[in-house]
């Protein structure tokens, strides 16, 4: 009894502990959305996920930007966002804050950024009205506007 113990320990450290998951790197990506609160329809809350080679839109919607689905789109989707990356502003990933201004406080929506790199997540709420924002963001929250307005209409 006490070897088939032991074999079975060993077993489920041999299979359950050497998963290729485990030596996976991680990957990243940018999510990119707009919400909207006092809002009616489809477009309210849209969330998108870029990758290297892919580009996934959410199912769930969800305002609070916490819980996602995210489902794989065309190939025209992704050739239309993919330089988004490319307009990705460096200092954001140094300023401490991860909301700017208020976000859909006043109706005027807000910006929802999360951007992985080697594993490392930052995720940000930003005002869509620029003057609550610092202007380093506003070339890249025209670009992300830009971007969602190609995709979803």
């Amino acid at each position: 009894m006490k070897h088939f113990v032991y074999s079975l320990i060993l077993s489920l450290c041999i299979y359950g502990c050497s998963s290729d998951d485990n030596n996976k790197p991680e990957e990243d990506y940018l999510i990119f959305g707009h919400f909207y609160g006092m809002c009616i329809g489809d477009g309210c809350v849209l969330t998108y996920k870029l990758t290297d080679d892919t580009l996934f839109k959410d199912a769930i919607n969800s305002y609070s930007g916490t819980d996602f689905d995210f489902a794989p789109m065309a190939e025209d989707n992704f050739e239309a966002v993919n330089d988004l990356m490319d307009y990705f502003p460096l200092d954001l990933l140094e300023d401490n804050r991860s909301t700017f201004g208020c976000p859909d406080c006043a109706d005027q929506g807000g910006l929802f950024i999360e951007y992985s790199k080697h594993g490392k997540v930052q995720t940000w709420r930003i005002d869509q009205s620029k003057r609550n924002s610092p202007e380093y963001l506003h070339p890249f929250m025209d670009k992300v506007n830009e971007k969602i307005n190609l995709i979803y209409n």
